[in-house]
Parts: structure tokens; sequence; C-alpha cells
């Protein structure tokens, strides 16, 4: 491990050097992937004989999981407390929370997982502290809520982006628009939709080389950088959408408040007093983009106490019945619907129907 590292640092201190020009392009590119590969090294070493350390995963429970991920001592064992009611052990020194704690908040009908991770230090990413596990448990989840000392936000911020970047994590993005294809033989094919600004037939030959690709289709469908294409050559990286909660608001005036309020995607609260909790959880559910469905048994009012929670990934008619037991789809035939997801009310359906949040749906059985 000591030799990964030091080559990536090597490699980091050579990209400082270099001044990012067109005649640099391919030379950077070149860099971007091989840092990329001793990064996937890192993140994956090679397993000795040694027993199983202590666990920081937790078994997934509820309709979605949320990770706590910050700095020592700013907070996040406060906020799983106040939030969830769950103690997790709150000190004022560094450092108190050394394992993960989980907690549950019912929100709208939802159960949501909360962990608070042990805090990060600068460095995680290149094995310092605890930070790799912290991190892998922080890509299990489907929203990461970022803690902040409001104090120092930007300076923490930018320092926590760039460890989790460093483990394949790719904070409120998309993934990129790039059609990537191996073949047999024929060489590297590039098409490009858009005019591209930074990469070139030659740029992308050197990047796939790198990865001892000699044959393949790839289409730019955007205006792509390297770090676009070697995303995509990976295929491990995980898009998840974000939250900067910045906390301890009760030690800042209400014109620093008003200018640090304005970081995208942030939510300033005050864990201690439970200041702004409300917010934040409003966002959180805006962030997850979950879905509740409603039951209606033939002949009966709905049940709005206990809605079917589905993810924005899985919200067809199948996913719905699948959720609530795997066998009702044998005996399937159609299901009506109530909601904004259908033209009229009520609606007939097939399986592959998408419902959209608090729709009512009753399903109606086979005739055996």
């Amino acid at each position: 491990m000591a030799d990964i590292l030091r080559r990536i640092e090597d490699i980091e201190a050579e990209m400082a050097r270099t001044q990012k020009n067109k005649n640099t392009a391919h030379h950077l590119g070149l860099l971007k992937a091989k840092l990329a590969k001793l990064r996937r090294e890192l993140m994956t070493p090679k397993t000795s004989g040694g027993g199983p350390g202590e666990g920081f995963d937790v078994a997934k429970t509820g309709d979605s999981r949320i990770g706590f991920i910050g700095f020592p001592s700013v907070g996040k064992s406060t906020l799983l407390t106040n939030l969830a009611g769950v103690y997790s052990e709150v000190a004022a020194y560094e450092f108190t929370t050394l394992t993960t704690v989980p907690g549950v908040v019912r929100y709208k009908g939802a159960k949501i997982q909360l962990l608070d991770l042990p805090g990060i230090i600068e460095g995680a990413k290149d094995g310092k502290g605890r930070g790799r596990q912290v991190i892998a448990v922080g890509r299990t989840c489907n929203l990461l809520l970022i803690v902040l000392d409001v104090l120092k936000p930007l300076e923490h911020k930018r320092i926590i982006e760039r460890e989790i970047e460093g483990f394949g994590i790719r904070l409120n993005k998309k993934p990129p628009n790039i059609v990537f294809k191996k073949k047999d033989k024929g060489g590297i094919n590039l098409s490009c939709t858009v005019q591209q600004s930074e990469l070139d037939l030659e740029i992308v030959k050197d990047i796939l080389s790198e990865y001892k690709i000699h044959n393949a289709d790839v289409s730019l469908r955007l205006d792509a950088t390297a770090d676009d294409l070697i995303d995509v050559v990976e295929g491990n990286r995980v898009y998840m959408p974000c939250i900067y909660v910045l906390n301890k608001i009760d030690q800042i005036s209400i014109q620093e408040l008003d200018i640090i309020s304005r970081i995208p995607h942030c939510v300033p609260i005050s864990a201690h007093h439970k200041w702004n909790f409300d917010d934040l959880l409003e966002r959180v559910w805006e962030y997850l983009d979950l879905a509740r469905v409603y039951t209606k048994p033939k002949g009966q009012l709905p049940d709005y106490m206990a809605p079917v929670v589905l993810k924005q990934s899985a919200r067809s008619v199948e996913d719905f019945c699948n959720k609530l037991h795997r066998s009702i789809m044998k005996e399937f035939k159609v299901a009506i619907v109530w909601g904004s997801s259908v033209k009229h009310q009520p609606q007939r359906v097939g399986k592959d129907h998408v419902l959209c949040d608090e729709d009512v749906v009753q399903v109606i059985k086979k005739i055996s």
C-alpha cells in the first residue's frame, strides 16, 4: 500500500505542476487514468490471511438509507440523537463515535434509516484513519448528509468532497451521457453528437490504452472531460444526491447566516437547539425522491395509514405488487388506479404503468 500511496503522490504532484492547455491535454488525460487505476487498487486491496476487523456496515432496513459524513465533532451524533431519538455518544473531544451508529426516523409514512458514521480526516481516501471503511459504508446509502461546522463550512466542504470523490462517489451529479462498448477488433472508433472542447480521438486512445483497451466504440453525447470518460470506463462510480447540513447556526449572526445559506444544496440547522429540522426533513424527502402509494381493498376505503413506499427507479405497478408480496404477480389481472398518474379517475392499467406519489391502487386478480 505504501508503494501505491507514493505513486499517487507523485502523479498528483506532476498534475499540479502541469499547466492546463491544449498541448498538455493528452498528458493530463493519461495521468488522470493512471490515478484512477491506483485509487481502484487502494479501494480494493488484496486480502491477506488476517482475521476480520470490527465491522462498520449495518444491515439495511426501512425504505431508504441516509449516511451522516463529516469531520469529528461537527454535531453528527447530536443530530442523530435529536432526529431519531437514538443515543450516539456525544462529548467535547474529537473521535467520540468510533463505529457506525444506526437510527430510524419515520417521515410521511416512510421508514428512513440514519447512519452516524465515524468522523473522517483529510487523507481518508489514501487510507488514513478509518476513512476507507467509513466511505465504503457511505457508498451503500441513498443520500449523504455532509455535516459541516458553520464557522468553517467552505474549507471542510472542499476537503470532504475531495475525499469522497477519491472513492468514486459523485455528489449531486448524473452519469455522463457516454456510450462505451468494447469489441474484438477494429480499433478505437469515436463519434460525437456535440462539439468537444477537451477530448479528441488521440486523447481517448491514450486513456483507453492505459486500461489496455485497443478496440472499442465510444460515443460522446455531451461535451465530455477526461474525468467523465474515465468514470465510464471504470464502471464502479456511484452517483448520489447530497445535502450539506450547516450545523451550529446558533453561533453566528443573521447576516453571516444569510451569506453562507447561498451555498447550493445546503440546509442551515442547529442540532443542539433543534432549529430548522422541518426544513431539513422536507429537503431529505425531496432528494430521496420517494413515492407513497396507498392500497385500496375492494369495497373499502384506501389505507392512508400504511403507504407502500417506492423508489424513483422502481415505480411500476409490478414493483408495487412485488413490494406487497412476490406471489401477487402470478395472479395479477389488472390494477385500478386513482391519482395523478392516470388521465381518468379511476383508470384500469397494466403492470407496466408508472405510479406517482400518493396514488391509490386496487389490484384485481385472475379468477382461477
